[in-house]
């Protein structure tokens, strides 16, 4: 596939976007200047963003309790994606839904999730409405390796395929479920091999190769769109930091060679050299890229610092759905 420059450009800058939001974040909750976990998604970018550049703004996306490369890649904002983290009310959630649980279905992101493997249902769900409203939409569910593991994601697999729904399955295997390695937990190599049992295509993709993941990405949107069902793609990748945070705490599971021979294939700055070497940006082209997001990264904290957190009259505000009344209850 010849992507054309804009294309090739605006996946640069979603990479770009995601990689200065994580860093940027992953500095503030080393300062304990953000409340809860926070687990970076640095190293995979190629996936989120090969994915998300496949799908229009009405397409919908789940995502893990890694899932700020997502909302960024879908089209979430800085500032309020910064606030949220935060836990001030300006954020997308009103401060409530936190780095595991941020989301903003403006841009159809369902949200990130702090139960493993919690996504691929929502999904599905989304799918199925996409499905009976006949309006053209695709679902993507975002997991791990890990994921495959727990039955929500064969439930999910096993509807999708069963009742054929636009529905893509995006499994970034980084190799490690939090601090095990994969083979440890799991007896196949390639999470595809799943793929077959529930009647679904599956592909491997290079997930450090943000082209290779694009176009396997619309392929498999292009299938769900025209009604042919689910498809799984298996994009392998790594996460350079530790499961949570930026320190290892302690935790040696991976060798320092490991990480280094992972950072040689950046995804970022291999594809700047592709496009560099391909006359599709200059490097003056690509650094005022680089410049412009920062400068965007620092306002965002500026606002975020000087927003208000939510007060105490909001606390059970958008927390509990309120009930309709029922028949009896409905005055004569």
């Amino acid at each position: 596939m010849e992507l054309s420059t804009e294309v090739q450009m605006d996946l640069h800058r979603r990479m770009v976007r995601i990689r200065l939001f994580e860093e940027a974040a992953g500095k503030l909750a080393e300062a304990a200047k953000l409340p809860g976990f926070l687990h970076l998604y640095v190293g995979q970018e190629a996936v989120a963003s090969g994915v998300c550049a496949a799908l229009t703004d009405a397409d919908q996306i789940t995502s893990t309790h890694r899932g700020h490369g997502h909302l960024v890649a879908k089209g979430g904002q800085f500032n309020e994606m910064m606030a949220e983290l935060m836990a001030k009310s300006t954020g997308y959630n009103k401060g409530k839904g936190g780095s595991m649980h941020i989301s903003n279905l403006e841009v159809g992101m369902l949200g990130a999730n702090g139960i493993v493997g919690a996504g691929a249902p929502i999904a599905v769900g989304a799918g199925f409405a996409d499905k009976y409203r006949g309006e053209g939409n695709v679902a993507v569910a975002f997991f791990g390796d890990g994921s495959t593991n727990i039955g929500a994601f064969h439930e999910a697999a096993n509807m999708a395929c069963a009742l054929k729904l636009p529905v893509v399955f995006a499994c970034e295997n980084n190799e490690y479920g939090e601090f095990t390695a994969r083979e440890k937990t799991m007896a196949i190599t390639d999470i595809i091999d799943r793929a077959a049992g529930y009647g679904m295509p599956g592909v491997i993709v290079d997930g450090m190769d943000v082209v290779a993941v694009h176009e396997a990405a619309t392929e498999a949107v292009a299938r769900a769109r025209r009604g042919d069902g689910p498809s799984l793609i298996e994009a392998k990748t790594y996460r350079y930091y530790n499961h949570h945070g930026v320190q290892n705490l302690g935790l040696k599971y991976r060798t320092d060679d490991e990480v280094a021979e992972w950072r040689e294939r950046d995804p970022i700055f291999t594809f700047e050299e592709h496009l560099i070497a391909n006359g599709t940006a200059s490097r003056a082209d690509i650094d005022a890229i680089w410049a412009e997001l920062r400068a965007d990264i620092a306002t965002a904290i500026e606002f975020a610092e000087a927003s208000p957190v939510p007060t105490a009259d909001q606390l059970l505000v958008d927390v509990y759905t309120e009930m309709a009344p029922t028949a009896a209850e409905v005055p004569a």
